[in-house]
């Protein structure tokens, strides 16, 4: 399996469905299934029943796995692709708008 191009901790902005040109910060990579979950963004509502960690119950908010591929990374506030490149021996990140290596 390739590297993902998209990282936990990464700033990514929606550029596709109902969520779309809102921006968070990813909070896990589902790489099997090519999903992320982003903070804030696709947001569902879940009926839980009580439990011993919510005694209560409820209506719960909270975010729902986005396909990667409807994310783009955001670097000093624009969207843009990302591409790997062999930096001596090390593969890195970099962003294809700038060519600035990301980490």
């Amino acid at each position: 399996m390739s590297t993902m191009k998209i990282k936990k901790g990464d700033t990514v902005k929606v550029i596709a469905g109902k969520d779309k040109d809102k921006e968070g910060k990813v909070v896990a990579v589902d790489a099997k299934n090519s999903k992320v979950l982003v903070e804030g963004v696709n947001m569902i509502t879940k009926h839980a029943k009580p439990s011993a960690a919510n005694a209560n119950g409820g209506i719960i908010q909270k975010e729902a796995p986005i396909d990667i591929s409807n994310v783009m990374y955001v670097h000093k506030g624009k969207a843009t692709r990302v591409g790997f490149k062999m930096d001596g021996d090390k593969k890195v990140r970099f962003a294809k708008s700038t060519g600035e290596v990301i980490d």
